[in-house]
């Protein structure tokens, strides 16, 4: 069944048409991923899509009743939201459902007509429908899940008191909670660690409703949707059934027949202008219609494949022998430590990726690295030959109120004459160079902050590779790129015969680019893991099990030592364990925990269904309270269990 629909949308900024004539539909339940260039509109038509903005042609239509969610790229919270109001924000839809049931039920009670009665009893069914759709009965639960989760414990605190990665993580939780039956996400991984990309794309996958999903994450894009919808700027939206796999195929494929017709026309074309120019006789009334076609041909333009932009690195001084090294490096913020005895030597053509949880230090261990922060112990060595360019992820650099030729370091309209840069040891000028980064002339003159958030990082990214650095310290380049620009990005830095120190939670760029990690654990801890974002997963995966605790052997004629209990020495060591080795106790819980799975569950389910019962209000309102409780009790028993299930299979199978 069709969702939503939109026909023949266009929106324009001045005299910069961002898109025209977009008609496409969203069906129930569907995973749709929305791709095209920076600038292309993706994030304007979200806006739309939300009613959050009126497109200027064209209109969208919605399933009635139908709730649609909207997360952008960076959201936004009232004055004086806390997590818990933002949280309580997003259940709004079932606390009115749950009232307007507790309504009904207290009519019910006093209703007389037969009538009446039935009818009371059908709004509830319905109601009841539409509270299981919205989370259920037991949604304080699955707040405090998502946030645990999430990584935001704090319920009470201020959102305006948090960092953007964990204001980012509420906005989340908050989307999640709704329920939507459309969820519209535009760059949801965005200051978001790799293990939490993880977690949101298995929330996202047990998702019910449909899902539009607007993300540079090509694992993320690959995994969670069936069909690819692309804005072609100029050429309206176009539909590729599909995850990202089957799309590159599909356009690969377009392009290739493309090329074959684009051969067959220009032969043809150089067939027609050499009839023309055999003189007179040719051009005789007879071939009026002949040469009118060969003269329209000539005036097409044939198949262009589609632009790039040429991001290219100026010439940069070769490398020393000592590049950039840390040695012992700690940094402390009040009794917080966040790095703790930091080594890290890094050579000439090495790809460092760095990985690590929100707050773990990523960011901090650049600043020590480039100098801006002292650390409190150790030192920071730099070759002589050694010249650094950092991108900041807060694109600090770039001024809001200059054109993007001024930002890309040219002269003020004021001043006459051209300016040049010097690119692998040619002087181009500017505005070429510009140009060949998909900033016409027209876009040039633009001020910075009408640009989208992918152009200021392109913009940003193209400033500093002009300048000659042999060192690269890149701070979450990815972010708002399209996944054209990540293409090249990627083959720059795989050319680059410098050094490459690279923040990112994109796992697929840092599967392509890397040659080795430095994962941050968040204790001040950094371990370094030779290979890619994916040999980096392996080893952690292998240590860890390598690493995990052996149950303690008892000594010859006696008995192992008891685990010290909750009442004992509280900071004893937990004993060792052996995978693959369960004490007589813990075989027969292991073999039990079924059953008391399967139980606990039952009594759930009948409790839910009891609550779903107007008959249940009728008879004993005033139990109800009580039995939500319950069910929230039941609901946490049923998690321990879970929870005890998986840890005692691991002590009995290896971990695995």
């Amino acid at each position: 069944m069709t969702l939503l629909h939109a026909a023949g949308l266009g929106l324009s900024f001045g005299s910069r048409t961002l898109f025209d004539g977009l008609t496409f539909t969203l069906e129930e339940g569907e995973r749709v991923g929305l791709v095209g260039v920076n600038g292309a509109g993706k994030s304007s038509l979200m806006r739309i899509l939300a009613r959050a903005t009126e497109p200027d042609r064209g209109e969208v239509q919605l399933r009635r009743g139908a709730l649609v969610t909207y997360l952008p790229q960076e959201p936004a919270f009232p004055e004086g939201a806390t997590v818990a109001s933002e949280l309580e924000v997003a259940r709004a839809p079932l606390r009115a459902a749950l009232e307007a049931h507790a309504a009904l039920a207290a009519r019910l009670e006093t209703a007389q007509d037969g009538a009446a009665h039935a009818r009371l009893l059908a709004e509830m069914a319905a109601l009841s429908d539409r509270i299981d759709h919205l989370g259920g009965w037991d949604t304080a639960h699955e707040a405090r899940r998502l946030l645990d989760r999430l990584g935001v414990p704090d319920w009470d605190r201020a959102v305006a008191e948090l960092s953007g990665g964990a204001r980012k993580r509420v906005a989340i939780a908050r989307a999640l909670l709704t329920r939507p039956d459309l969820l519209l996400l535009d760059e949801p991984t965005n200051h978001l660690d790799a293990d939490t990309v993880d977690w949101l794309e298995e929330e996202l996958d047990r998702l019910d409703g449909a899902l539009l999903l607007v993300t540079h994450d090509r694992y993320f894009l690959d995994d969670l949707v069936d069909r690819i919808l692309e804005i072609t700027p100029g050429a309206g939206v176009t539909s590729y059934p599909g995850n990202y796999e089957a799309y590159l195929e599909q356009k690969l494929e377009l392009e290739a027949l493309a090329a074959t017709a684009q051969h067959k026309q220009e032969r043809w074309i150089a067939q027609e202008v050499a009839w023309l120019r055999r003189g007179v006789e040719a051009r005789r009334t007879k071939s009026k219609a002949r040469i009118e076609r060969a003269r329209r041909l000539m005036a097409e333009r044939g198949y262009q494949r589609p632009r790039a932009a040429e991001l290219r690195l100026a010439e940069a001084p070769r490398l020393s022998q000592v590049v950039l090294e840390a040695h012992g490096v700690e940094k402390r913020f009040g009794e917080r430590t966040v790095l703790r005895d930091v080594e890290v030597v890094l050579q000439r053509g090495e790809r460092l990726g760095i990985v690590g949880p929100n707050g773990a230090g990523k960011t901090t261990f650049l600043r020590v690295l480039l100098g801006e922060l002292a650390p409190d112990a150790g030192e920071v060595v730099v070759g002589k030959r050694t010249r650094v360019a950092y991108y900041d992820q807060q694109r600090a650099g770039l001024d809001p109120e200059q054109t993007v030729y001024e930002a890309a370091g040219g002269s003020p309209p004021g001043r006459t004459g051209e300016d040049f840069v010097e690119l692998s040891g040619k002087r181009v000028a500017l505005r070429d160079y510009l140009d060949d980064l998909l900033f016409p002339p027209t876009m040039q003159r633009m001020q910075v902050k009408a640009l989208s958030g992918g152009e200021r990082n392109r913009l940003l990214l193209a400033r500093l590779f002009l300048e000659g650095a042999n060192v690269l310290v890149l701070d979450e380049p990815t972010n708002d790129l399209d996944l054209v620009t990540l293409n090249v990005l990627e083959g720059l830095l795989l050319g680059f015969d410098g050094t490459v120190l690279l923040v990112t939670h994109d796992r697929y760029f840092l599967d392509k680019v890397a040659t080795s990690i430095l994962a941050l654990e968040g204790d001040g801890r950094a371990i370094r893991y030779p290979g890619n974002y994916e040999t980096y997963r392996t080893l952690k995966e292998q240590a860890a099990a390598a690493a995990a605790p052996a149950p303690e052997l008892a000594p010859p004629g006696g008995r192992a030592r008891e685990a010290p209990t909750a009442g004992g020495a509280a900071a004893a060591e937990p004993r060792a364990r052996r995978p693959g080795k369960l004490s007589f106790k813990e075989q027969r819980e292991l073999e039990g925990m079924e059953a008391a799975i399967l139980a606990a569950e039952e009594r759930k389910a009948a409790l839910e269904a009891t609550l779903a019962d107007p008959e249940t209000y009728r008879r004993d309102g005033a139990a109800v309270a009580g039995m939500r409780e319950e069910l929230e009790r039941l609901a946490a028993e049923v998690e321990r269990l879970y929870a005890r299930w998986q840890e005692l299979e691991s002590y009995r199978g290896g971990g695995a």
